[in-house]
């Protein structure tokens, strides 16, 4: 008997597909792209504790969501975070998915960014 392994999480090829940027990148990138959304995909709570300064928040758990995502431009750079990054990566397949082209996920999310000890605000 054999045994069929994959030797790739699930979880790690989603993540392969998705342009995925360390945080000071993401954050670089977004400041100098001119057509830039940053969107906080965590609840109105977490969004409410303090996010990146300019974010959109946009509660991937939230019953206004699918409203939300249906209303954002087809052409703007799309930069998502979340609290870990799992949140935001998700987001960012559904936005691959739906034909979005210039999409970022936060690697680590705003917890990996305040490792570097960046500045969160409200």
């Amino acid at each position: 008997m054999s045994e069929n392994t994959c030797s790739v999480s699930r979880w790690d090829l989603l993540k392969s597909q998705l342009n995925n940027l360390e945080p000071e990148v993401f954050l670089k990138k977004a400041i100098k792209q001119s057509n830039a959304i940053l969107l906080d995909v965590r609840t109105a709570s977490e969004y409410g504790s303090g996010t990146i300064v300019g974010a959109k928040n946009m509660d991937y758990l939230g019953d206004q969501f699918w409203d939300q995502f249906e209303a954002l431009p087809k052409d703007s750079a799309l930069f998502v975070f979340c609290r870990t990054g799992r949140r935001s990566a998700r987001v960012c397949t559904l936005m691959r998915n739906a034909g979005f082209t210039e999409v970022y996920n936060m690697e680590g999310g705003l917890t990996a960014q305040q490792a570097l000890g960046t500045t969160v605000t409200a």
